[in-house]
């Protein structure tokens, strides 16, 4: 459900209003309603901006380093005064490091050219210079290399390396050389003197990275209170900015909203504070923020609704009603006992043996137990235990638990589609519901006609002794039916545009609510997919594993884990998208689902 809110505006005298806002933040319940104007053209706040991205990067960037087994990490006692000096210190190994590394890249490709030459002094090549001979460094394929340049240029062969032929000429100066081919241009340092170029500035760039581990060590701490001290200056900006002066700037006025459960709280803060007030009832054209007051079972599916959007104020909150089916059809894609029972033992053990659990994990935590759970009871109607069929057993119980739960594959693909079915007449029911609260109850007149006419016609289907397709009873509420729908799908509206519109919607529907309802058969297919593989490890496991007493078993647990984690990886992958793609499509759009609400961000430190 949503949260009930409050509109609250007051008005600050200015000399206090700086106060006043430090205050209200230390209270950390006031929504504040934030104006675009002077955003983008505040200095301050830019350069804050711009210094919160430097500091998550910086603090991402020492995150990724690598640590030591036994290195013990510092996560508490950072200040924000030294997390600034951490950054500009990081900032600098960085640039030096990227500098090193493109020197260490420049010896290194010198170094590759020279040493098909080997090692010799550049020094003695100058004083050949200074004796009038020129050393020319070339080289050709054997093919084209020539003795005769031996003779005519004093060629001599320094190497040969794959077909190539590495040589060089000394010639007087002023001697015309013709040669047409490749003449190299060697570095001005020796083999040598670029090896210990090369060693030194390596380990000068090992140096700065160790730097950087010991601050991603000790510092870390640091960097995220100055990240949350800059944070908190950003907002205090935006909520300076989003202030609107009145009376001659002698008065601040601000506009924010609260929870109606925290109303009592801020009347006692804003009385104390002496400050003007109001707080009023959202109309329907303001935007209020959503915050989202599910309880229990409920609360944990909410992280799944906002991948999606927040409902607007005036809108139904569909958690609750999409939570239940979310649960069944996860553990109907996962489809095996034998892997929920892991996930829910899994999740217990984590949250028995870890020491501290911050209480958005409790809820993952919680969230995955329940998807666990109901993946092993989902498992039992088709029996699939880690891939094999529990239902072989020739054990009492088992036999007993097969004849009061068990599906056969068509029965999976039926149950998949009724289910379906089920989910998308709920849907329609509250987008009924939706309407009567968000417009009034002529607006969702065509919606509940389409509703009787769908469970009507599935009525008449399944139960014709009672009221058969197409008799007068079933006639007569398909022409109420059609009433409601061709000239109340628009209320307000010429009737000929209603029945016209009338006509689409029928279209629409007829061509949509098929399609919907297939969709869900991927329920049925997925756990069908995901036992058959998890069945092919197995026999692999047996298959593969060598005939020897010792080296067998193990080969055949290792194929048995490594295939079935990666098959569980895969099938809860897909067990947790296709039924987000159910609910985000077929699901909220049935139920007329439009979203687009803002997340409640009270103002606090």
């Amino acid at each position: 459900m949503i949260a009930k809110m409050k509109k609250l505006t007051f008005l600050v005298y200015h000399k206090e209003y700086e106060v006043f806002l430090n205050s209200l933040r230390e209270l950390g319940v006031v929504h504040i309603v934030e104006k675009q104007q002077g955003i983008a053209e505040n200095a301050e706040l830019q350069d804050n901006i711009r210094l919160s991205n430097r500091l998550l990067a910086t603090l991402k960037m020492l995150q990724r380093q690598p640590h030591e087994k036994d290195a013990v990490v510092v996560t508490k006692g950072g200040t924000a005064a030294r997390g600034l000096q951490v950054l500009d210190e990081v900032d600098t190994l960085q640039a030096e490091h990227g500098r090193l590394q493109m020197e260490l890249q420049g010896y290194a490709k010198e170094r590759a050219a020279l040493q098909v030459w080997g090692d010799f002094e550049p020094e003695n090549i100058r004083r050949l210079e200074k004796a009038g001979y020129v050393v020319g460094f070339y080289s050709c394929s054997e093919r084209a290399y020539k003795e005769g340049w031996q003779n005519e240029y004093n060629a001599m062969v320094v190497n040969r390396i794959s077909s190539k032929v590495y040589f060089i000429t000394v010639t007087k100066k002023g001697q015309e050389i013709d040669l047409d081919i490749e003449q190299s241009k060697l570095s001005a340092y020796s083999l040598t003197h670029l090896e210990m170029l090369y060693n030194t500035t390596e380990q000068a760039i090992n140096e700065i990275e160790k730097k950087l581990v010991l601050l991603s060590e000790t510092e870390t701490s640091s960097l995220e209170a100055a990240i949350k001290e800059i944070q908190s200056r950003i907002e205090f900006s935006k909520v300076m900015l989003s202030t609107e002066q009145t009376v001659g700037d002698k008065l601040k006025l601000i506009e924010g909203w609260i929870p109606v459960a925290a109303q009592p709280a801020v009347e006692a803060f804003l009385n104390k504070s002496h400050a003007y007030y109001e707080i009023a009832d959202p109309v329907p054209e303001d935007n209020v923020p959503i915050l989202l007051n599910n309880k229990g079972l409920f609360a944990w599916f909410e992280p799944i609704c906002k991948l999606y959007m927040l409902p607007k104020y005036n809108e139904i909150d569909l958690t609750p009603f999409f939570a239940p089916f979310f649960m069944v059809f996860f553990g109907l894609c996962l489809g095996d006992s034998g892997y929920g029972l892991f996930l829910f033992i899994g999740a217990t053990i984590y949250r028995f043996v870890a020491k501290k659990i911050s209480s958005s994990m409790k809820s993952i935590l919680s969230l995955i137990q329940v998807l666990g759970a109901s993946t092993f009871f989902a498992g039992l109607l088709t029996g699939i235990f880690f891939g094999a069929n529990i239902y072989d057993l020739d054990w009492p119980f088992v036999q007993k638990l097969k004849e009061l739960v068990y599906l056969d594959n068509n029965q999976m693909f039926r149950l998949s589609l009724i289910l379906g079915a089920i989910q998308i007449m709920f849907g329609m029911i509250l987008k009924a519901v939706n309407q009567t609260i968000q417009f009034g109850f002529k607006y969702a007149v065509a919606t509940i006609g389409w509703i009787i006419l769908l469970l009507s016609t599935a009525f008449s289907v399944l139960f014709p002794g009672v009221m058969p397709l197409g008799s007068t009873p079933h006639l007569v509420i398909l022409c109420i039916c059609a009433v409601m729908i061709f000239f109340y799908n628009s209320p307000g509206k010429n009737i000929f545009l209603n029945i016209g519109l009338g006509f689409w919607d029928s279209y629409n529907m007829a061509t949509g609510l098929l399609g919907d309802i297939l969709s869900y058969v991927r329920l049925f297919a997925l756990g069908l997919s995901g036992g058959i593989l998890a069945g092919v490890f197995n026999s692999l496991a047996v298959g593969m594993s060598p005939d020897n007493a010792i080296i067998g078993p193990i080969i055949m647990v290792l194929i048995f884990v490594i295939g079935h984690a990666i098959n569980m990886f895969m099938n809860v992958l897909g067990a947790m998208v296709h039924p987000m793609r159910l609910t985000f499509v077929e699901f909220f759009k049935n139920s007329g689902y439009e979203g687009g609400g803002k997340e409640y961000k009270p103002f606090k430190s």
